[in-house]
């Protein structure tokens, strides 16, 4: 029988704590409990070697279904684009105009929090319709 293991999607950016509250928005993720012994996140950080600080930050699913995100702070910047990227599943299940909407709608609520629209993949003989963006620091996603 093979063994199911646990994983979190870890980020490098720039930014951790942007980074990470923007996904917070997206996926309906929330910050979880700063370590114990500190009331707030930003305390926590305030106790590190000033090298430490801020360099990184978690988001949970609250229901505690999905994988932990972990973001971390990297010194390079992002050059190429993404081996790997997340789709955010707002279509699943609808079709032609239907879906279209849906995508439409989510990209039209995401582009306040800082996301960039870059282009629409029309459905073909083999895919649905998708919408490519880009997250705060132009990490691609799709919705899907």
């Amino acid at each position: 029988m093979a063994l199911i293991r646990q994983f979190q999607v870890t980020f490098d950016c720039a930014e951790p704590e942007r980074v990470a509250r923007f996904w917070c928005e997206v996926l309906g993720y929330v910050v979880p409990a700063p370590p114990d012994g500190f009331a707030t996140w930003n305390d926590y950080h305030q106790s590190l070697p000033p090298e430490n600080q801020d360099s990184a930050f978690a988001a949970i699913d609250p229901s505690g279904v999905g994988p932990r995100l972990f973001f971390q702070r990297v010194p390079e910047g992002k050059t190429v684009k993404n081996r790997l990227h997340l789709d955010v599943r707002v279509g699943t299940g609808l079709v032609g105009e239907e879906r279209l909407g849906a995508l439409e709608a989510e990209c039209a609520r995401l582009l306040p929090l800082g996301a960039v629209r870059l282009r629409l993949l029309t459905a073909d003989e083999e895919n649905e319709s998708c919408l490519v963006m880009q997250d705060v620091e132009g990490n691609e996603f799709c919705l899907d």
